[in-house]
């Protein structure tokens, strides 16, 4: 997302948008239908696990880890084979989010290359940092024409302005944001596509409008299909407005199909404790 030119506040105005101020106001009923659960009010904790657990299935499932959430839940080696290491770098990412709210406002990038150093788990000279030029990118699954190193260095920091900047918009759109940026940019070697949903949950929790972590967007995007997924993003990447809202508004649906998640396992929690 370009900042050239733009008015002082171009997330705000993003957020007027009338498409993107309809879905904003949705997932806000949304989020508030889970809070409001009266299971919430005395096992919140369980929730929020239980979203953690389900929120890295569908990362996982997203970048081509497409597993069972029994089967993510019983596994306790994910050392194996490339599908095996993408869903243990999505559970060691939804961990170590909430370990970095405190940081990300102050310093965005720090967090982004801490994250790419948890679901990489590699001590190789390219983790942890923007991609140089020449550089391959292992991302199969988004193949957008990649920008040069240099782009995506002069991205990064304007990003980064932004988040330090602060900003009047909805929670929802800066997390669309900076998850399709991160997307688009894929500024790292690989497991981008991981970090880019880490990145906006992030987002989410920080921002106050998920303080709990009880609304994983991750399982709504995982819903919508990979397809939608990656035509929503060309829609980010058109820059246009129409295409921008319809990014921001895709993102809001998964995360009220998150939230319908986590209220169905409070009824079922429920239905348990009757």
């Amino acid at each position: 997302m370009s900042t050239t030119g733009a008015a002082a506040d171009p997330l705000a105005a993003l957020g007027s948008l009338p498409t993107v101020a309809e879905s904003v106001e949705s997932v806000r009923k949304a989020v508030d239908r889970v809070y409001g659960h009266r299971i919430m009010r005395r096992r919140s904790n369980e929730i929020t696990s239980e979203a953690a657990l389900r929120g890295a299935r569908g990362s996982g499932a997203l970048s081509g880890a497409d597993w069972a959430l029994e089967e993510v839940r019983r596994r306790t080696d994910f050392s194996g084979d490339d599908e095996a290491r993408t869903m243990g770098a999505a559970l060691r990412l939804t961990a170590e989010a909430g370990q970095l709210l405190s940081i990300w406002r102050q310093s965005p990038l720090r967090v982004l290359a801490r994250l790419h150093l948890v679901a990489a788990a590699s001590d190789s000279d390219e983790v942890g940092r923007p991609r140089q030029e020449g550089e391959p990118v292992d991302e199969p699954l988004v193949e957008l024409e990649l920008s040069s190193a240099a782009e995506v260095s002069g991205r990064l920091d304007g990003l980064s302005e932004l988040i330090i900047a602060g900003s009047s918009a909805p929670a929802l759109v800066t997390a669309a944001v900076v998850h399709g940026e991160l997307l688009a940019l894929r500024p790292f070697v690989s497991h981008n596509g991981l970090v880019a949903r880490t990145a906006a949950r992030i987002v989410l929790v920080g921002s106050g409008l998920d303080p709990k972590s009880v609304c994983p967007a991750e399982v709504g995007h995982a819903e919508l299909g990979r397809a939608a997924y990656l035509a929503a993003l060309d829609g980010y990447v058109s820059g246009t407005p129409e295409g921008m809202a319809a990014w921001i508004a895709h993102c809001g649906k998964a995360v009220e199909l998150g939230a319908r998640e986590s209220v169905a396992v409070c009824e079922a929690l429920q239905r348990g404790a009757a």
